[in-house]
């Protein structure tokens, strides 16, 4: 990625001054420094916003805070840095509270910490423009056609119901057998939708103890109760803007469904050991792997609460009944895995294909991912053979066996599964196989 010039604005008065800050940061190439004599000529020269400015607080016709104040109501992205004569802490303080990003005193070390204060924005500036690429990136990657991938009719139907989930704000409730793809589902929504910019964030709800609930969706104080080190925001703040996915919603606690179902109504929180409110703006979905109806019935799950997250329903269909679907994943798993492994591509025998077709996958997509993962890792040749395939791990060591082949073809055939499973890390195969180095040099020698 190509960076623009890291643009710094200077406000000082004082003519040896202003020149020593110009000469100095002018040293670096990568810096666009200009400089200004008053507040005033600052506050003019704005249409072409700046990184930073570095602003001395006693200027002849604007105050030092009060220039800071103007600036960040311009554009709050603009950084300040005040450089004063006076070392006053409570004067530091105050700048700082005001949105100052650091206070430096005009003495031998200033240049270097002013050095040290545009580096470090700097950096962060480049992070973010960074995650801005990635975030795009991300959204193309996770296309509705791009990351659900399959032809048949039933999938189809699910590209048609992502794009209308996308277009409003309405709460989605996602069902489908565990390993169909229900996060993939979620994912594409929220990039096909008007907050793709902002963030998702997935949550695991059969993973949070009880007693964490309610520390991992409100967030808690500093000392708020015993190990509360650190001020934490909560999921709700954390997705502001975004989208809040709840995988596995019937594993959510029963005492924390009113306090759930609460926040959703009123789009506000209150931190564990604080008594102010906090707004948020974030999309909800909500995935199961069961009967959400029931599980109701059954009194596992409040009704208001299911009324409440119940808005567009798409239920995920399992692999077995998406036609030749299978075939195609099965291609797009083996490009991935072989791109990723610096391997090169295989195809599937028409055996291999009729293996895959003739399974029932009960893990669905996951599953399929997994066999096929392992089926290159055991396969010799560029064709992907029906007894490359196995359809659990423990299938791996009968398979093997079930061939006559010589000790030194087993050896062989056992090295290179762990070559592979490795990239390729003599250290890491031979620790994992309990033999020297030496050894797994002189096997791939002979």
């Amino acid at each position: 990625m190509k960076e623009e010039h890291f643009r710094i604005y200077i406000v000082e008065d004082n003519e040896w001054y202003n020149r020593l800050l110009v000469h100095t940061l002018g040293m670096n190439p990568d810096f666009e420094v200009k400089s200004f004599f008053s507040g005033n000529e600052l506050l003019n020269n704005l249409q072409k916003p700046p990184d930073v400015v570095t602003v001395d607080y006693r200027l002849p016709d604007i105050k030092g805070s009060e220039l800071l104040k103007r600036i960040r109501q311009f554009d709050e992205r603009i950084e300040v840095i005040i450089i004063s004569e006076q070392d006053d802490v409570q004067t530091a303080l105050d700048l700082l509270k005001e949105g100052a990003f650091d206070y430096l005193v005009k003495n031998d070390e200033m240049p270097a910490r002013l050095h040290n204060a545009l580096s470090k924005i700097r950096n962060s500036s480049i992070l973010k423009q960074r995650i801005q690429i990635l975030e795009k990136e991300v959204g193309t990657k996770y296309g509705s056609e791009k990351s659900i991938i399959g032809s048949s009719s039933v999938i189809r139907k699910i590209h048609e119901l992502v794009d209308k989930a996308a277009g409003s704000n309405i709460s989605v409730t996602i069902t489908g057998e565990t390993g169909t793809g229900k996060e993939i589902v979620a994912k594409a929504i929220h990039y096909h939708s008007a907050r793709k910019d902002k963030p998702f964030v997935p949550v695991n709800m059969s993973a949070i103890p009880a007693e964490l609930f309610e520390s991992e969706f409100f967030g808690h104080e500093k000392g708020a109760f015993t190990g509360a080190v650190v001020r934490r925001i909560g999921k709700f703040e954390e997705a502001n803007g975004g989208t809040l996915f709840l995988d596995e919603i019937t594993d959510t606690d029963l005492s924390f469904q009113p306090k759930l179902l609460r926040a959703l109504q009123e789009r506000e929180i209150t931190r564990i050991g604080s008594n102010e409110a906090v707004k948020f703006d974030c999309r909800v979905i909500v995935a199961s792997n069961r009967n959400l109806m029931k599980e109701l019935q059954q009194g596992n799950f409040r009704q208001d609460l299911y009324y409440r997250l119940f808005g567009f329903p798409i239920e995920l269909p399992p692999l077995r009944d998406r036609e030749n679907d299978v075939l195609i994943l099965a291609r797009h798993f083996m490009e991935q895995f072989c791109k990723e492994n610096t391997l090169p591509v295989k195809t599937l025998s028409d055996e291999a294909k009729d293996r895959l077709l003739q399974h029932s996958w009960p893990g669905n997509v996951r599953e399929l991912k997994s066999v096929i993962e392992l089926a290159l890792i055991m396969s010799d040749s560029d064709i992907l053979q029906a007894s490359d395939i196995t359809f659990s791990h423990s299938d791996v060591l009968t398979n093997l066996l079930g061939e006559e082949m010589t000790m030194k073809a087993y050896n062989q055939k056992i090295l290179k599964f762990y070559l592979n499973k490795y990239n390729h890390n003599i250290p890491r195969v031979a620790e994992k196989l309990g033999i020297g180095q030496a050894t797994v040099y002189r096997m791939l020698k002979k």
